[in-house]
């Protein structure tokens, strides 16, 4: 087989190596507030994680992912399906509803969706073809692809989880953006994009009382204490300003590994988690924060060059899935910690602790050097 003859990208594997050091680092630091009797507990579990998401991610690479072009409406499906039993049965935890239990495991069917949603708008729009559509034929192809992208933004909306949310919206417009559909059409997205924004803004500081109707208690809370911290110090902008104050403790060098003191005092809820970058700004300081975003920059733009090496389109539009999957969560975990976003439950991939999330992204990166292996060189390009 013709991906046998290649090797695994080394600049993937020297970014996954290195967001690898600072996962471990933070994960170790962060967690000390919840464990007492083994403070490497998480760093170890998440070093089996490790172990297991990079041999899931070397067995999909080694698989021929256009096989996935004949299945990939009915992992969508199937994804889809689990999204409705969570729906009707799933688990609650802390307000949301999102697993589904077997008694012995739990899954996030959600995390499933974001790789097929990836592959299966991926076969859709690479039949397509590489000629730019009118706009008129824009607008079926737009509306199939808005059908496929609503029905998993709405079960996932009514568990309710934006951060999910957010990153299904993020993998359909990055693969629209690069795809056939005319110029004019995607423009037309993103003016509609920015009039609802804009109509948000407008009911949320004109008309408070039509705005909550839209959102549920706990999501209000977290639009307040994103909007006006300073006001909600003690409950609702509690943990954004206690983040803020520990990355800006952090300056340029850190206070170094277990050395922080909002994150050691345990005052930054879920610092192993979701708020793992005020660990990196306050223990790393600015030059490990920005290495850090260096290393995504690395990663997100080897993405960005094996989808435009790509001789297939369907293998190009996995790719740029990836690149939209990955560089939303960073902005969006980032930007959270620091108030730019509200706070969502997205986790920082491959150093946020965790299972589900991490693996999620070992995949896809996977399906990526899965499209690299396949990818020929020819002396005259031919169509």
């Amino acid at each position: 087989m013709f991906g046998e003859k290649k090797q695994l990208d080394t600049t993937i594997l020297i970014t996954l190596a290195g967001l690898f050091v600072f996962s471990i680092i933070a994960v170790y630091s962060g967690s000390g507030q919840y464990v007492t009797d083994n403070p490497y507990h998480f760093a170890v579990r998440q070093v089996i994680w490790y172990g297991i998401g990079i041999s899931m991610m070397i067995g999909i690479a080694r698989f021929d992912y256009e096989l996935l072009k004949r299945i990939a409406p009915y992992l969508y499906f199937i994804c889809a399906g689990l999204l409705l039993l969570v729906y009707l049965f799933g688990t609650e935890k802390n307000g949301s509803q999102r697993w589904l239990s077997f008694g012995f495991i739990e899954i996030q069917p959600s995390e499933f969706m974001k790789i097929a949603l990836i592959i299966y708008l991926a076969s859709v729009l690479s039949k397509i073809g590489s000629e730019k559509l009118a706009f008129k034929k824009s607008i079926m192809f737009t509306f199939r692809v808005g059908l496929v992208s609503i029905i998993p933004f709405l079960l996932i909306m009514v568990q309710p989880d934006l951060g999910s949310a957010l990153v299904i919206i993020g993998i359909t417009v990055s693969i629209l953006v690069v795809s056939s559909i005319s110029p004019k059409m995607i423009g037309l997205i993103f003016s509609i994009g920015a009039v609802f924004t804009s109509l948000l803004v407008y009911i949320f500081y004109f008309h408070q009382a039509l705005f909550t109707r839209f959102f549920k208690p706990h999501q209000l809370s977290r639009i307040y204490g994103w909007l006006y911290p300073e006001q909600y110090t003690s409950d609702y902008g509690y943990q954004l300003q206690q983040a803020m104050l520990g990355i800006g403790s952090g300056q340029i060098g850190g206070k170094g590994v277990n050395q922080g003191v909002q994150v050691q005092s345990g005052k930054v809820p879920e610092a192993h988690t979701d708020f793992i970058f005020a660990v990196i700004g306050e223990e790393f300081g600015f030059i490990g924060s920005s290495i850090l975003i260096f290393i995504y920059f690395l990663l997100i733009y080897r993405l960005v060059q094996i989808a435009n090496e790509s001789n297939d389109l369907f293998g190009s539009f996995i790719c740029i899935g990836a690149v939209g999957l990955i560089s939303l969560q960073v902005f969006q975990n980032i930007g959270m910690t620091i108030g730019v976003t509200p706070i969502t439950g997205i986790a920082l991939p491959f150093v946020s602790y965790g299972g589900s999330a991490l693996l999620t992204n070992f995949i896809v990166i996977g399906l990526v050097l899965s499209v690299h292996l396949r990818t020929r060189k020819y002396l005259f390009a031919d169509e």
